[in-house]
């Protein structure tokens, strides 16, 4: 019953009837940021424009005081220091008002003194100087002080009482000022660092050590923003500004952890350390030179057609391009045979144009350069209705270079090599010899270059690597000794987050199911919009405009920040250690990650990536610098620079994000394949791949190659596009018999097991490695009802069968449809599993004795603290005789 309201909201029509079916490829170029100008934009709402000449006040006062001028760029360096280290004084003093008044200069420092010149350039110019200034001085400490006091004022009798929706942003007034500066300082060292700027080297190696090392208090800077954001989620601080604390937090874990490059090389560094080659193909440069494909068309577009002309008709289906048409054909194409698939379009009536035309144009789409104009013309506001266009001169059709092997080198495991070993012996042979690798006596000719073939594409990961190292300590714990464990930045923040990892999972995924497009508003749920929120409500319907474009705005930005953030963790734990990674993942999982991801992806995706949530006129520093029109409709018309692209780039990001996060937590876990599958995934990841971006559909059409042997064979047969698009686009796995669905590997009743040992593993790890944040997790009331405790406003809707419903904190009881009744789980998928092909379902839970140890605590059974009684302390000499030194052990017999 809970699964089948999961589905009937999932269910969709498997066709779709919206979106250009031959629009331009997107010239979305993914990245760790997006340009220094827009993150610093981002910072701000458009609601805190008013707060800008606030900043230029304090400083205009500041001066005065000092019987100075009121222009910073007039004095001299030594002056401005001298200004600063009093300033620095101020901001210690115990009267509120004079300190944010310090405060406000500062910030109005950072922010490029903009009342003061006539550019952007400028502006950016004076915050990189000041910057400097600012750092050495000691700013940044001086202001986390400052945040640890707002914190714990917010612990106050006032704050807490007031209720969640009265929050607006005048509540969050001191609290931005001081995240606002520290979030100028960290972005602007951290371009700077990326810009390889010979200023800013020795602040940044300074920076990133101080942001990777405790506070004075003990506690990392991570560890102190993450604990806002629970604080906020639990309703203990509503007026919190989610917005600034998620993409602080996010500069704050790139800047001390890295970004794509230095994991690319700190990959390869380990590879060679561990004896394994480097990775010579990297997916993000790989996916630059693959072509996006084309959604196939719809039977939608047939039946909005019949009222034109038959011939024109006609013309429009053959323009129609499938999936991954090119690629597709680039397998067939052999220096032998060029000809034959021009020569098969002529004997199919296609007239008398084949003889005197190419065969590339035939069967290959040109690409469009999206940065040109030529096509773009046919698919904006002349076709507002997105029908076919047959009027339009066709563009200029330029020769394209033909490739004609796949992008990925084809991989296999040491366990598919096993496998192919184990069935071929039990075939000609007769037996099976088990952990043999290597011998193939007996065994015919073929077999032996099949085995020397899957040798020559084995990939053997770290993960793998660790894995083994973890079972060999675990099987001979004395006489194995154990590596030592290197203090990298992201081991240093594991160990800073492993206590309450899953509260802070479970709060950055009810922020994102909060800004989520997709959710609906409830008044349990948390407000993330305090800081977009005005105090007086617009009058006016410009007003009303303008806060409605920076709610969404503002939406945007707190989904961009969340999912970089946990697919950052995520991407360094893996390459620190696998069990770091499965840790996080499992919470991530129990926290209903992968519905909130699909319920994410249940739009209208093209729409949301499309979409303009931005006024370029109140963007910073445009809003201050210069002479400023009256806002009107007009002021809404965005510049050119914004509507050359056709798509939004922080939109983009966070979809590629979030799919690669969905990719981490499902790839080679068979029960959270079936997930998929149960949440009926299929159609809306088909509906994804309308965006045309390569990148984008490639990590969708890995979600489906994952699901498709379990989809069955009809939605195999009336996917054959998508099936060819998974084939040309995603690596190989020699022996991977995806399209055909006999995985014997596919059963449900593994599924509960599988995730037990892995926690098993997961947990024995933990409390070797980190036995005193284990046990403090274990005890600190995060096991069993720690989303409880931490979030105490949800429970999890989504396992309760509405998928519109906030992040559930019952562990497994949102993803399996179980419910915690604390002896146990109670399983209802039995026969949802049925409805898909599966018989059987779960096994009785005999195996999950311990409800902690299966899905709902922290730590296992074994780190329970046993009482010993006086009596057996007392004789534990002679049991010890007795029982251990005197008794014989028959090992053989064992």
């Amino acid at each position: 019953m809970m699964f089948s309201s999961i589905n009937n909201s999932f269910e969709q029509d498997t066709h779709d009837t919206d979106g250009n079916c031959d629009g331009p490829d997107l010239d979305f170029i993914y990245a760790d940021v997006d340009t220094y100008q827009n993150e610093i934009a981002e910072l701000y709402s458009y609601t805190e424009f008013s707060e800008f000449q606030q900043n230029v006040k304090a400083f205009e006062d500041q001066m005065d005081m000092y019987n100075l001028p009121p222009n910073w760029q007039k004095l001299d360096a030594s002056s401005q220091r001298g200004i600063i280290m009093k300033l620095i004084d101020q901001l210690e003093v115990s009267n509120r008002q004079f300190r944010m008044q310090a405060a406000r200069c500062i910030l109005y420092l950072a922010q490029g003194c903009w009342a003061e010149i006539q550019s952007d350039e400028e502006q950016q110019q004076n915050t990189r100087d000041n910057v400097i200034v600012l750092y050495e001085l000691g700013i940044f400490s001086s202001f986390l002080d400052l945040l640890n006091m707002e914190i714990e004022s917010a612990c106050s009798p006032d704050i807490v009482a007031v209720k969640i929706t009265n929050v607006t942003l005048g509540d969050s007034a001191d609290l931005r000022v001081i995240l606002s500066v520290l979030y100028i300082i960290t972005e602007t060292i951290r371009d700077e660092k990326e810009k390889g700027s010979e200023d800013y080297r020795k602040i940044a190696e300074a920076f990133v050590q101080e942001i990777n090392s405790p506070l004075p208090d003990g506690e990392l800077l991570t560890v102190k923003l993450l604990g806002m954001i629970t604080r906020f989620c639990s309703g203990a601080a509503p007026h919190f500004p989610m917005k600034k604390v998620v993409l602080l937090l996010w500069k704050i874990s790139l800047l001390g952890l890295g970004g794509m490059e230095v994991l690319k090389n700190l990959k390869n560094e380990y590879r060679v350390k561990a004896g394994l080659s480097p990775v010579t193909e990297d997916t993000l440069e790989v996916t630059k030179t693959m072509r996006a494909s084309s959604p196939p068309v719809t039977a939608a577009d047939y039946l909005d057609n019949q009222n034109l002309k038959r011939n024109a008709f006609r013309r429009s289906l053959m323009k129609q391009r499938f999936l991954d048409e090119q690629e597709q054909m680039d397998m067939e194409l052999t220096p032998g045979n060029e000809s034959a698939p021009n020569g098969g379009n002529n004997g199919t009536g296609g007239g008398g144009n084949g003889s005197g035309q190419n065969g590339e144009d035939e069967y290959y789409r040109p690409f469009e350069d999206p940065s040109t104009g030529a096509s773009s013309s046919t698919i904006t506001t002349a076709n507002p209705n997105n029908l076919p266009c047959y009027n339009a001169q066709p563009p200029i059709v330029q020769p394209t270079q033909l490739t004609t092997c796949l992008p990925w080198t084809p991989k296999v495991r040491q366990k598919d090599i096993d496998q192919f070993l184990d069935i071929s012996r039990n075939k000609f042979i007769g037996y099976s010899l088990i952990d043999d690798h290597e011998s193939l006596a007996g065994l015919p000719q073929p077999i032996h270059e099949g085995v020397q073939t899957l040798k020559r594409h084995m990939y053997i990961s770290l993960a793998d690597i660790q894995i083994k190292k973890e079972e060999e300590i675990a099987r001979n714990p004395i006489s194995t000794q154990e590596d030592e464990v290197v203090l990298t930045p992201a081991e240093i923040l594991y160990q800073a987050i492993l206590p309450n990892l899953p509260q802070y999972m479970i709060a950055l995924l009810k922020v994102l199911l909060a800004a989520s497009p997709t959710s609906k508003s409830k008044t349990e749920s948390i407000n993330i919009m305090a800081d977009v929120l005005p105090k007086k409500m617009p009058l006016t319907a410009t007003q009303s405009t303008k806060l409605t474009v920076d709610m969404g705005r503002h939406k945007e930005i707190i989904v961009k920040a969340v999912s970089a953030i946990i697919l950052l963790y995520l991407k360094h734990f893996k390459l620190n250690h696998i069990y770091q990674f499965e840790f996080m993942s499992q919470h991530l999982v129990f926290a209903n990650c992968i519905p909130l991801v699909l319920k994410f992806f249940n739009q209208n995706i093209t729409e949301y990536v499309s979409m303009k949530n931005t006024i370029p006129l109140l963007d910073f520093p445009s809003c201050v610098i210069g002479e400023q029109p009256d806002l009107s409709a007009e002021s809404f018309v965005f510049s050119a620079d914004v509507t050359d692209k056709p798509y939004s780039w922080r939109n983009v990001f966070s979809c590629i994000n979030l799919l690669r996060i969905l990719n981490k937590l499902i790839k080679w876990k068979h029960s959270r394949v079936m997930m998929l599958v149960v949440f009926k995934s299929a159609p809306i990841l088909k509906k994804t791949l309308k965006v045309r971006h390569a990148m984008m559909q490639l990590y969708v059409l890995k979600l489906l190659k994952m699901q498709t042997k379990y989809l069955g064979r009809q939605w195999r047969k009336s996917n054959m596009k998508t099936m060819s698009a998974i084939y040309s686009k995603v690596r190989h796995r020699l022996n991977d018999d995806w399209a055909f669905g006999n995985d014997l590997e596919s059963r449900p009743w593994d599924f509960q097991a599988e995730e037990c040992t892995l926690r098993a593993c997961v947990d024995r790890f933990n409390l070797r490695r980190y036995p005193e944040a284990t046990q403090k997790c274990g005890s600190g009331g995060n096991n069993g009802n720690a989303g409880n405790n931490a979030e105490n406003s949800t429970s999890g809707n989504i396992a309760g069968g509405n998928v519109d419903g906030n992040v559930g904190s019952n562990g497994a009881g949102g993803i399996y449809g179980a419910t915690n009744s604390g002896n146990g789980i109670t399983t209802g998928v039995g026969g949802q599993l049925q409805d898909y092909g599966i018989e059987g379902g779960f096994p009785s839970d005999e195996i999950l004795t311990h409800s902690d140890f299966a899905f709902f605590g922290h730590s296992g059974w074994w780190d329970r603290k046993v009482e010993l009684t006086d009596y057996f302390k007392a004789n534990y000499t002679t049991w010890l005789e007795e029982e251990v030194y005197n008794n014989q052990t028959d090992w053989d017999a064992l």
